[in-house]
């Protein structure tokens, strides 16, 4: 009988994860039903019950199912780590983002800045217009974004800029890649892969994170914008 294991996974390791489904499911029989949403939702969907076997989340979402006793915390496995950039629409004037002063001069030159609503890259963007003194005259230039990839906004021509995690900019057709934000205002979040107590696909579940680890996996993540996790 043909196994199938539901992976929910937040939309950093998207790309990754389509790429590696169709070899993983014929060199094991495997089949991988996958799923996407921000970390917050992942959370959310398993603390109300949905099931998956596997789930990659930022490292605090895994600790905090883990405490609730809904991950195995010894099947946990780091798969990468990225930071927070800037995209606009394909053929735009590129920004300059290369110090927080520049940052800031850009969020105040831009029309209108999409930004995710759940995850984040959307928090961190509010701290960062606090940091800045400039939350108020940005409050009418704040887009919410849907769950997924903001820059598909921009990329639609519905917003100037777009704020997230490197690796959910990178591959939207149609936007533009800038850069990330200067080292002094990134913020870096981990994801990690590992199982559910509620999965009764542990050896599959084991092989599947196993896939996640290798060099050329590795190569996969980092070619996305996910590099290494520092030990």
């Amino acid at each position: 009988m043909t196994v199938t294991l539901r992976v929910l996974s937040t939309h950093a390791a998207m790309d990754v994860l389509d790429e590696l489904k169709p070899g993983f499911e014929h060199d094991t029989g495997i089949t991988l039903s996958l799923g996407y949403d921000p970390g917050k939702a992942v959370r959310r969907t398993i603390e109300d019950g949905g099931f998956c076997d596997v789930a990659i989340v930022p490292l605090p979402v895994f600790e905090a199912l883990a405490a609730q006793n809904m991950m195995l915390p010894d099947t946990r496995a780091d798969v990468g780590r990225c930071g927070l950039g800037v995209a606009v629409r394909a053929g735009a004037d590129l920004p300059d983002i290369s110090t927080p002063e520049a940052l800031k001069r850009a969020f105040l030159a831009a029309k209108s800045v999409v930004r995710s609503t759940d995850g984040t890259s959307g928090q961190h963007f509010e701290t960062l217009l606090e940091r800045f003194g400039i939350a108020d005259q940005m409050r009418d230039k704040i887009v919410m974004g849907p769950s997924g990839r903001v820059a598909e906004l921009v990329a639609r021509g519905e917003g100037e800029l777009a704020v997230q995690q490197i690796p959910e900019l990178i591959p939207v057709e149609g936007a533009h890649y800038v850069g990330p934000y200067p080292e002094e205002l990134q913020l870096y979040t981990t994801f990690s892969a590992g199982i559910t107590t509620m999965s009764r696909h542990r050896a599959e579940a084991e092989a599947f994170i196993a896939a996640l680890t290798t060099p050329a996996a590795a190569a996969r993540f980092a070619a996305a914008g996910l590099g290494p996790v520092p030990r």
